[in-house]
């Protein structure tokens, strides 16, 4: 074995000890864990702008995984926005950095005839970008990678909780 390999199991030993398990976990026979495969029965409504086109685009790629052509049980419904503030000012109150601040909250809803709500939650992340003195193009590059990086960032988080609601609720019938 390599070391990396016996760092790993000398780190993974004693939390098997104690219950854990890895939110995607295969099953014995090598097939998707439950939280893959449930996550592969999302569909994610659109959120509007270029920011929630974005987020979207973040979720469906962690969602869709290896279980493209899964049928759609859920939908998963995202309110997202954006707000930014000006944080370091110079002496003739021109900012010099400004930092985002993107929040989503989002509802899971079942495809049944009820529309009944599973479960829902929030995710919150901050970054920011330097504004170069007259380079606006590139502070909308700036910009567009930063609301980039929000979206990546929150689908990780709405993916994680996701995932953990869907192996408790494995858990609770198994």
């Amino acid at each position: 074995m390599r070391r990396r390999e016996l760092l790993g199991l000398a780190v993974g030993a004693p939390l098997a000890g104690c219950g854990f398990q890895p939110v995607y976990m295969p099953t014995a026979s090598g097939q998707a864990g439950v939280a893959q495969r449930e996550l592969a029965a999302i569909h994610v409504a659109i959120i509007p702008d270029r920011p929630g086109q974005l987020l979207r685009q973040a979720l469906q790629s962690r969602f869709e995984g290896s279980g493209s052509g899964v049928a759609q049980r859920y939908e998963l419904r995202v309110g997202f926005g954006i707000s930014g503030d000006a944080i370091a000012i110079l002496p003739d109150s021109n900012p010099t950095r400004i930092r985002e601040t993107g929040s989503a909250a989002w509802t899971l809803v079942a495809q049944d005839p009820a529309r009944t709500t599973l479960t829902s939650g929030s995710a919150k992340a901050v970054d920011g970008y330097n504004l170069i003195n007259a380079q606006y193009f590139a502070s909308d590059l700036e910009n567009e990678v930063v609301q980039r990086r929000l979206a990546n960032a929150l689908a990780d988080q709405i993916t994680m909780q996701l995932a953990v609601y869907f192996r408790r609720q494995a858990a609770k019938s198994g």
